[in-house]
């Protein structure tokens, strides 16, 4: 397979990314479009561990990281946030990414499927359209795929165009707050918020990971805890058809808009993803950017 044929699906299994790793031109210069590996590493804040310590840890070779606690809105006070389309650029830019490379996201392999979604989601609301999420780097090692360490690597950068923001990726506070608020109304409009967080922080008895914030959830909202979408044993997706019978017996309705949601806009995109693999329409599916928090 060579990358001018493509990735076959948003998820690739770790030997397709090895195999088109190995035709991708290895220089900026070349013309054709490349594949990058991009690490998404990210631990929740009480975890005490730090994504870009598992990136020089152990990478695939030539991959990039994303930080998903750097390529924010600053101005908010909110975390992860969505950057302005200039930010996403300037970060773009900075990693030595062009417009038309194709991208594979991968997360750690301490957590398996976590992060990765995010931060593919994030590219696509800026118009990367060739995006993909490996499935997983926790198989990748386990396969005795490539791998390399160290520290951050100087990559030769490149003027990524300032993109265009998808704003029909994103469901805005007030919009939430509306669902919530009419949900049990007759001529409600019927949009479901799916909660990717843990039941017990759903229904309260556990507590949330950041400090002071009380746990529970929003009126009407589903919950879907992300783990039950992955395999128990390798952390990466359940197969298509698995994930669609999970969500039909948590009464998601394709026919209805959906909204995901979570702590703060991270692990709904693991649910997000699974919506798309079991083959959920795009236009009616968005991400909570702000979510719980």
């Amino acid at each position: 397979m060579t990358t001018r044929r493509g990735l076959s699906s948003y998820l690739v299994s770790p030997k397709e990314l090895h195999d088109a790793l190995k035709h991708s031109p290895p220089s900026p210069i070349v013309s054709d479009a490349r594949v990058i590996p991009v690490c998404a590493s990210w631990f929740l804040p009480n975890d005490g561990r730090r994504g870009l310590d598992t990136y020089i840890e152990q990478r695939i070779p030539k991959a990039r990281f994303f930080d998903l606690d750097k390529v924010i809105d600053k101005r908010s006070p909110y975390p992860h946030m969505l950057p302005s389309s200039k930010t996403f650029a300037s970060a773009m830019s900075e990693l030595g990414i062009r417009k038309d490379d194709t991208v594979v996201v991968y997360d750690s392999k301490e957590l398996g499927i976590f992060s990765a979604p995010r931060v593919a989601w994030t590219l696509r609301s800026f118009g990367h359209s060739k995006v993909h999420i490996l499935n997983n780097f926790k198989l990748w090692v386990e396969q005795g795929l490539p791998t390399e360490s160290g520290e951050l690597y100087t990559v030769e950068c490149n003027q990524y165009p300032i993109p265009a923001f998808d704003e029909g990726k994103v469901a805005s506070f007030e919009e939430v707050k509306q669902v919530a608020q009419d949900w049990n109304k007759e001529g409600a409009e019927g949009v479901q918020i799916l909660d990717a967080r843990s039941s017990g922080r759903f229904t309260g008895e556990a507590p949330e990971p950041r400090e002071g914030l009380s746990s529970g959830h929003m009126p009407s909202s589903i919950n879907i805890p992300f783990n039950i979408l992955l395999d128990p044993e390798t952390k990466a997706f359940l197969p298509a058809d698995k994930l669609k019978q999970i969500l039909h017996e948590k009464g998601v309705d394709p026919e209805k808009p959906i909204i995901s949601s979570c702590g703060t806009g991270v692990s709904a995109c693991i649910i997000d993803t699974a919506l798309e693999m079991a083959g959920y329409p795009v236009d009616s599916r968005r991400v909570y950017d702000g979510s719980w928090t």
